[in-house]
This record gives structure tokens, C-alpha cells and sequence, in this order.
């Protein structure tokens, strides 16, 4: 029976062929692999445009007519990616999940993440099917295999998944979604050490409905989401399964949305990813997954592949995808109501944030002064000495140190570092060195002078920092440079871009939650601005103003709600939107600020990614907000950088940097994810 999705829709991207003949198709595919060479588009567009039924008795067909074993000839006839995607459409869904595994359990070291992403994703029947057909195509017994060549509580949670018993009924006790949320909560947070079993037991065997409303009974009580408690108390392979675990739980289409959008992005692709989840979901979710992917990543699925891909493989990829979703920003109703739903989520998630660098136990300003004129007395410098004391003491125990020098030595512990470091190292240890509101004045002045001025600076700063530490920017600016923000920012801009610094810079920022009915109104107004509704409203130059208000002044609580109604009202993305119809400065400062209001620690590992990846490194970048969050939130940063790029911020740096400015930056990151 072909799977549905809501109210019973089929979900899947490639249907039955009707007026299917299964001899002809197969005697089409013969006469495409007959002779010198074979006709690749023929085949892919045959098997491609039907499902895998049809698919099994067209094998069935050849074998009858031909004497041949169809997969055999193909294989001969076609290669590399093209060749294993078009084999593997031609399995039963179960017997290409039992060669996928077949293949991970393999040589030497086990492939990991396709064990996660097929056993956390299947379906009790779809378990049962794979385990049958993997004793069937190998005559050996999943289990046994899986336990030969994985270990620890990493294994039991696959032996869970594997006995494709996890509980199906719709029918949830409050009780016992409370006491399983409560019972998480001590087997991790609240106890010395992990309680593994706890969470294997809890999340391997309840149902669906009922861990959802587990999940969010959990960040009731503990004030967090259940992947944070995750990240925090597990590590390794079972973290990750666990936490694919838990997105499937969530949404299965976002899971392979992810899965999908990590296979392409960078340099190279994950072809085996790739293949694997184009294959496997084709006619299970795949028009779920491509409006996931629409919602999360603001570009079609169908315009990734191609960007991504080439030749036959490409088509036939494009095929099973099934359409493309970049109809200008426009969501399907249903990537509607998940970005409404996304946005729901940012604003209900009470998220810790927490920064790296922490207040030294036991500091005593007198002796780490001493520590350091003796680090830079005498012939040469020991930057160790001085990385470990200013790396590891709050930003409020350096100004300490700053006044204990000064009255200690009479000297001023900041040119001594000047003279002393050089490069990179100088400017991260200066940086440390200040207070944040001196180190954002002098960015925000550097960005300023000489020829040219550079926007990114502006905006990354005003954009992010709360009115707090704007009034903050303001004094120190002016007590260090004799002018006022707002006057330098007025003669170094102009236009639209001048007016939204100038209004971010006064630090005027309504503080308090959301009003429903003026946020809907705002969001007519967010509509109209960007021409997505008819103006309705007083001129463009009153809708202009307004539009600008709403972004600058409201609060971060009232414009998540703001985004939700315009979602609603419009069907689609603001940030998205704000792309297509703005352009330059003011597009960026306005970007800048909404996804500030969804989820800052996101937009800052965005910018530490960009800051090293490919070839070069943007020193100036990472050393910014490295410095700029380490007291606020690097560790959110740390870990959102991890889901987002698939590898660590600390390895990053310690791949894109080098000698002692490696060392400081690496304490202040502080761990690896």
C-alpha cells in the first residue's frame, strides 16, 4: 500500500505509471543496453517514472523474455553514481536498507552515520522488513552482524531500534509523558554522570505522539530543549543517534531535509548520503521533505541538485525529486505552516545562553600582574604565560589586572602588550584585553576609516547588541574618539542604510513581549513594504518609515510574532523576501536583523564558518566574535556551528590557524563539540 501522509494524501514524489506494461518496459530497457554502448537516458527516464512495484516486475519481465537478471546488466552497462542510483531504485525498499548496512558494516570501520540515519528513521514495519530481507539477501542475522561491529550503549540503543518495537498507539497518559520527561530530566542534568539506560529505554520504545509531548513537558521543567540535555550528557556515536533519534521524533521530513541540504552545501558532495535518502524516500515523504527544505534553507531542493550534480546522474536525481520549489519565495500552505510552526519554536524555547570564558577561581589580580611583566621583561616574550592568564579570566578580572599593573609598575599593561605581540595575536589579546564596549567602539571606528567603510562591521555589531550594551558602544565612543556614534555613522553613510544605524544606534528597543493585534498590524506593514499586498496605508516614503521602525524598535518577542503573521498573511519568508525585493546595505541590515530575532548564536556561527572556510581566513572576523561572544554566548554559538557545518568550531580553527594565536583562540573556545 502506497504511504500517505496528511489526511491521507500520497506524499511521495514518483507515483505509479498508469497503463504500465511490464514486458514492454522491459523489453525497452534491453534494447537501450543492446549493442555498443547503452541509451542512458532511456533508462533513467524508464525507471525513474515508475515506482518500485512496477520496478520489481519489470525484473521479473526481463528474466522471463531475456534469461538475464536485469540489476546484473545494468550494473555492466552503466558506472560510478549514475550506476548505484539507478541499482538501487530497482531494490524493494527493504533489500537496498539491508545492502546500504551491508555495505556500512563493511571493511575496515564501520560507516556510522547510515546505521543512524536508517535505524532512527524507519518504521516499526519497514524494521521488521529490513531484518527479513537482510537474512534473506546474506543469510546471516542483523543483529549478530551489528553486534560484531559496534560497542558500548552506542549498540544497545541499535538492538532497541532494530527489534522495531516502539509503540504505536495515538492514546497518550499525562501521567506518564510526566513522569517520562521528569525521569530524563534525573537520568541526565540533575544526576553525577548519565544515566544511558534511562534515555535508550524512554526514546527507543515510546510512540511518536507520545515523546512529543515528552519533549515538551521537558523543556517546561528543565528550561531547555531535550537535544541540549543531549549535547551536554552524551557524546560520540550514541549522541548522534540519539539526536537523530529525536529529529525523527520531531519530523521525519526535516530529518532528511538536513540530511539532504549537508550532503551539498561545501565543497564536494556526499553522493552516498545523497543517493541513499533520494531513493529511500522517493515514495514515502518527498514533496514533505522538499517543502522542509524550502522552509529551512531558502532554495529549492530541485535547484540545489542541480547546482550540485551533472549529466545523467543529475536527471535522474531531478526526476525523483519531482519538482522545483523556488517559485520566488512562495511556500507551499503546508512550508507555511512549518515556518509559522519554526518561529513558534524559537519564541517558546527559553535557551541558556552561555559563553566560554567564566570568572578564574581563586583570581588574584596581584599575582597574574606580576605573571605578566615578567612574561614580557627581558629579552624575549613568553606569549604561553600571557595567552593563559588573559584567555582564562573574565573580561571584569582584566580590568582588574589593567589597574593592578598600572599601580604595580606604573606602567600601562596595554602598550606593553602592544609592543611586545604582533599580528593576530595582538589583536585577539588587545581585543580580551578591553571592555565590550570599548572593543565594539574601536571595531565600529576601524570600520570607519580610511578610503571606503566597511558595512558588514556596522551591521554585524548594531544589529546583534541589546540596548544595554548600545548605550554601553555609545559612551565609549565618544570617550574615546571625542564624537558622538551617531554623528560618525551620519557622515560615513547615507540614504536608507544611514537611518536604519543611526536608529539601531540609539539603543531604543522596546523591551517588553508581544501585542497579537500590532503585530498583525505590523505586518501588513512588513507586507506592504515589500510589495507583497496592496499598499493601503498613506506613500511609499510613510510605509518606508514605518517598515524601518517596526524592524529597529520593536521587541525581539513582538517581531518573532511579527514574522509569524506575515508568514500567515503571506505564505511567505521575510528574510527570503527581503532579498528578492531590497539589494545592498539596507538588505543586509535588514537580514541581519531577522535572523538576530530568530536564533543570534545561528547568525554568528554562519559568520565564524565564513571567516574560514575555503582559502584564506578573515582574521579580523574571528577574532571579533570570538572576543565579542566569548562571555555571552560562544557555547550556543559552539554548538549550533557543529549541527549547522558538520564539523566543530574548535577543530575549524585549529585546521585554519596556527602557533600561539591557534592556542589562545582554542582556550578561549574551550572544548570540542
Amino acid at each position: 500500500m502506497a504511504p500517505t501522509g496528511k489526511a491521507g494524501r500520497y506524499r511521495g514524489s514518483v507515483k505509479e505509471c498508469p497503463n504500465f506494461n511490464a514486458s514492454q518496459d522491459a523489453e525497452a530497457l534491453y534494447n537501450a543496453m543492446k549493442g555498443f554502448g547503452s541509451d542512458k537516458e532511456a533508462i533513467l527516464d524508464l525507471i525513474t517514472s515508475r515506482n518500485n512495484k512496477q520496478r520489481i516486475e519489470i525484473s521479473q519481465a526481463y528474466k522471463s523474455l531475456y534469461g538475464k537478471d536485469l540489476i546484473t546488466d545494468l550494473k555492466r552497462e552503466l558506472t560510478g553514481k549514475f550506476e548505484r542510483l539507478i541499482v538501487g531504485l530497482m531494490r524493494p525498499l527493504a533489500y537496498f536498507d539491508a545492502k546500504e548496512i551491508k555495505d556500512a558494516l563493511q571493511g575496515i570501520g564501520t560507516d556510522e552515520k547510515c546505521l543512524i540515519e536508517i535505524l532512527a528513521s524507519r518504521t516499526n514495519q519497514q524494521m521488521h522488513n529490513l531484518v527479513e530481507a537482510y537474512r534473506d539477501a546474506y543469510e546471516r542475522e542483523l543483529e549478530a552482524d551489528v553486534l560484531g561491529d559496534t560497542s558500548g550503549h552506542f549498540r544497545k540503543m541499535i538492538v532497541v531500534l532494530l527489534q522495531g518495537t516502539r509503540e504505536e498507539d495515538d492514546v497518550v497518559s499525562e501521567d506518564l509523558v510526566e513522569q517520562d520527561a521528569k525521569d530524563l530530566l534525573e537520568a541526565g542534568d540533575l544526576k553525577w554522570g548519565t544515566d544511558e539506560a534511562q534515555f535508550i529505554y524512554i526514546l527507543g520504545n515510546r510512540s511518536k505522539q507520545h515523546l512529543r509531548l515528552v519533549f515538551d513537558e521537558y523543556l517546561k521543567i528543565s528550561g531547555k530543549p531535550i537535544e541540549d540535555s543531549i549535547r551536554g550528557e552524551l557524546s560520540g556515536d550514541i549522541e548522534k543517534l540519539m539526536l537523530a533519534v529525536v529529529k525523527c521524533i520531531r519530523s521525519t521530513p526535516e530529518y532528511f531535509a538536513e540530511r539532504l541540504y549537508k550532503a551539498m552545501k561545501g565543497l564536494g558532495t556526499k553522493d552516498n548520503t545523497l543517493i541513499r535518502v533520494m531513493v529511500s524516500r522517493s515514495e514515502i515523504d518527498m514533496l514533505d521533505i522538499r517543502e522542509v527544505f524550502r522552509t529551512k534553507y531558502e532554495k529549492s531542493l530541485h535547484s540545489m541538485i542541480k547546482d550540485d550534480t551533472s549529466g545523467e546522474y543529475k536527471k535522474a536525481l531531478l526526476k525523483l525529486c519531482g519538482g522545483d520549489d523556488d517559485a520566488a519565495g512562495e511556500f507551499f500552505p503546508e512550508a507555511a505552516q512549518v515556518a509559522y510552526r519554526m518561529w513558534e519554536l524559537s519564541a517558546v524555547a527559553k535557551v541558556e545562553l552561555r559563553g566560554t570564558v567564566r570568572p578564574a577561581a581563586d583570581f588574584n589580580a596581584d599575582g597574574d600582574a606580576k605573571v605578566l611583566r615578567k612574561a614580557m621583561k627581558g629579552l624575549g616574550t613568553d606569549e604561553g604565560a600571557i595567552i593563559d592568564v588573559v584567555t582564562q579570566r573574565s573580561n571584569a578580572q582584566r580590568q582588574e589586572i589593567l589597574r593592578t599593573y598600572k599601580s604595580h609598575f606604573g606602567r600601562d599593561l596595554m602598550a606593553d602588550l602592544k609592543s611586545e605581540l604582533a599580528g593576530s595575536l595582538a589583536r585577539l589579546i588587545l581585543g580580551l584585553m578591553m571592555t565590550p564596549a570599548q572593543f565594539d567602539a574601536k571595531q565600529l571606528k576601524k570600520a570607519m576609516e580610511g578610503v571606503g567603510t566597511d558595512e558588514n562591521i556596522l551591521i554585524e555589531i548594531l544589529a546583534t547588541r541589546n540596548n544595554r550594551e548600545i548605550q554601553a558602544i555609545n559612551e565609549a565612543y565618544r570617550a574615546a574618539y571625542h564624537k558622538s556614534l551617531e554623528d560618525a555613522l551620519s557622515s560615513d553613510t547615507s540614504g536608507h542604510f544611514k537611518r536604519i544605524l543611526v536608529s539601531l544606534a540609539l539603543g531604543n528597543r522596546d523591551e517588553g513581549g508581544e501585542d497579537l493585534a500590532r503585530a498583525h498590524e505590523d505586518a501588513k506593514v512588513v507586507a506592504e513594504s515589500l510589495k507583497l499586498s496592496d499598499v493601503s496605508s498613506g506613500d511609499s516614503t510613510s510605509l518606508e518609515t514605518r517598515f524601518l521602525s517596526i524592524l529597529c524598535t520593536r521587541s525581539y518577542p513582538h517581531l518573532r510574532r511579527v514574522f509569524q503573521e506575515f508568514i500567515k498573511m503571506t505564505n511567505h519568508d521575510v528574510a527570503h523576501t527581503i532579498r528578492k525585493h531590497m539589494s545592498g546595505d539596507v538588505r543586509d541590515a535588514f537580514v541581519a536583523i531577522v535572523r538576530s530575532v530568530k536564533d543570534r548564536p545561528a547568525f554568528f556561527a554562519d559568520k565564524l564558518y565564513d571567516s574560514m572556510k575555503g582559502i584564506g581566513t578573515d582574521d579580523r572576523t574571528l577574532i571579533r566574535i570570538m572576543v565579542s561572544r566569548s562571555e555571552i554566548d560562544l557555547l550556543n554559538i559552539r554548538r549550533v556551528f557543529k549541527e549547522m557545518h558538520e564539523k566543530s568550531l574548535r577543530n575549524m580553527i585549529e585546521k585554519d590557524t596556527s602557533g600561539d594565536y591557534c592556542n589562545a583562540l582554542l582556550t578561549i573556545c574551550a572544548g570540542d563539540d
